[in-house]
């Protein structure tokens, strides 16, 4: 089965006790795609690989983590050819708009509900990336991983009782899922061990960042900081997910 292919990445992510193995698998891939798109092995001169970058292009937050990679060679090879294709496709909204009277009803329509050419070519163009689409598609096999394990396997599943639980993003993303997985019997199983789950990690990171609050009273300056030192991030981490505390990506030259 494919999802077998995942089991290893998926355990090593449980092993490592973060606040969510999902978070730490979007980290790994998303660290790969980088390596792939700007990485030693020069991808970005592949006339394939740049076609699908070119056509898909790059999110504002994947423009920033390219930036912060360090490759200007790479970004600007990128960058050149996408400009070509940008430009050709930004000539061919403008020439499909006909500035004139506005319509009536019209005038009482949002501007993102206007079916101006221009305007929807450029919403199409933010909501493509090929970086992230690139981890959605792999993001999927890792759920179709999680709850393959978690029916076959039975350490699987005690392991993540025994767990932190997820941030609540993919936590989101394993219930929706669980929906069309999991027969009902196994849904019900799935929510005895999530729930309790959840609600124990959540409690304890919000007992984490009370008491690095009661840290800065003058009173409890000579304290143990107990679990507290870094329950900013971790805090951050478990209501949104990713790694607030990371340092940019860099490429290793």
């Amino acid at each position: 089965m494919k999802e077998q292919l995942y089991t290893i990445p998926l355990n090593d992510a449980v092993n490592a006790g973060d606040e969510c193995p999902f978070c730490f698998i979007e980290r790994s891939i998303e660290q790969d795609l980088l390596d792939f798109v700007l990485g030693s092995g020069s991808s970005y001169m592949e006339a394939d690989i740049r076609e699908m970058t070119d056509k898909a292009g790059f999110c504002r937050a994947h423009f920033q983590k390219m930036f912060d990679y360090g490759n200007t060679l790479g970004n600007a090879w990128i960058l050149k050819t996408h400009y070509m294709k940008m430009i050709g496709e930004m000539q061919k909204a403008f020439a499909s708009v006909k500035p004139g009277k506005s319509v009536f009803k019209n005038k009482f329509r949002k501007a993102a509900e206007s079916g101006n050419a221009v305007g929807m070519w450029v919403r199409e163009k933010e909501a493509s990336c090929y970086i992230c689409n690139q981890y959605k598609d792999t993001y999927a096999r890792y759920l179709d991983t999680f709850f393959y394990l978690w029916k076959q396997d039975a350490d699987f599943r005690e392991k993540i009782k025994n767990s932190k639980g997820f941030c609540l993003s993919h936590t989101g993303d394993l219930c929706e899922a669980a929906d069309c997985k999991l027969a009902d019997k196994e849904r019900e199983s799935f929510y005895e061990i999530l729930t309790p789950l959840m609600e124990s990690n959540m409690k304890r990171l919000a007992e984490d960042v009370a008491w690095m609050v009661e840290k800065f009273d003058y009173r409890n300056k000579d304290a143990d900081w107990k679990n507290s030192k870094d329950a900013i991030q971790r805090g951050m981490q478990k209501l949104k997910g990713g790694y607030p505390a990371d340092p940019a990506y860099k490429m290793n030259k």
